[in-house]
């Protein structure tokens, strides 16, 4: 393939444990992509390999983020706000934890201004798609997550999800269950709406799988202008999904 055919893909949250996965699946595949990673600090830029296609950049100023989104063809964003557990939560004595977020690093600073400053970007730059990585559970005001550090993580998502929908540019909204670390391509993939997978007992699917999908979306245009939920069957239940764009095609929801 010529440079010129290759995409310049952007991961965001590269230093993430997805983050890091999608950055090295794209590494993977020089002769599709041209990889770009963005992280907050230079530590995690270290952690990942310390490669000059690493921007070191704070989502949640838009100017320092600018250098790592020019020149794209697509961005993944894998930003997130993260709970930290209060000091002094001790698991043998059966108390449960309890989360804060560090100042300025609120769901609503990371994952509604933080979002919103890498759309508009991305929508300044031209970039041709964005993939964005949610969770499951956003129709729920009252789901768990959202009481966490009083953060209403899932809230702030959903305000960033519907600002990408609304803003123009091709999209894929994955909205993924519970995260796994382990071996991805194993299970059969399923996508469904509105959290109707929560009610099920597959809830759960892995990280690997998530950033294969992520990938795969754009190569499709039957992945375009579509929000979806995502998991998987257990390993050795059904039989795992090869054909994306089968999958993609059973999608019907745009937000």
């Amino acid at each position: 393939m010529a440079e010129s055919e290759k995409s310049t893909v952007l991961v965001t949250g590269a230093g993430g444990r997805t983050g890091q996965i999608v950055y090295k699946k794209l590494k993977e595949r020089p002769n599709q992509y041209v990889a770009r990673g963005l992280v907050r600090t230079d530590e995690s830029k270290q952690n990942i390999g310390a490669a000059d296609d690493v921007f070191v950049g704070d989502i949640r100023h838009a100017e320092s983020i600018v250098p790592a989104i020019q020149g794209i063809d697509a961005l993944i964003i894998l930003t997130s706000a993260v709970p930290q557990i209060k000091p002094g939560f001790d698991p043998t004595k059966g108390q449960r934890p309890e989360f804060y977020f560090d100042d300025g690093a609120y769901p609503e600073q990371v994952d509604w201004i933080g979002q919103k400053n890498q759309i508009d970007a991305a929508k300044a730059a031209g970039v041709k798609h964005i993939v964005l990585v949610g969770s499951m559970g956003g129709t729920d005001l009252n789901h768990p997550l959202n009481s966490l550090g009083n953060g209403n993580i899932l809230v702030w998502k959903r305000k960033a999800e519907q600002y990408l929908a609304d803003s123009g540019i091709p999209y894929t909204i994955i909205r993924a269950g519970g995260l796994q670390d382990k071996d991805g391509g194993l299970r059969e993939l399923l996508v469904g709406k509105d959290d109707e997978l929560l009610q099920t007992e597959t809830r759960t699917i892995t990280r690997s799988d998530v950033a294969e999908v992520c990938i795969q979306a754009l190569n499709y245009e039957e992945a375009k202008f579509k929000a979806f939920d995502l998991a998987s069957k257990p390993e050795g239940a059904g039989s795992a999904t090869k054909d994306l764009k089968a999958l993609f095609s059973q999608i019907t929801t745009r937000f």
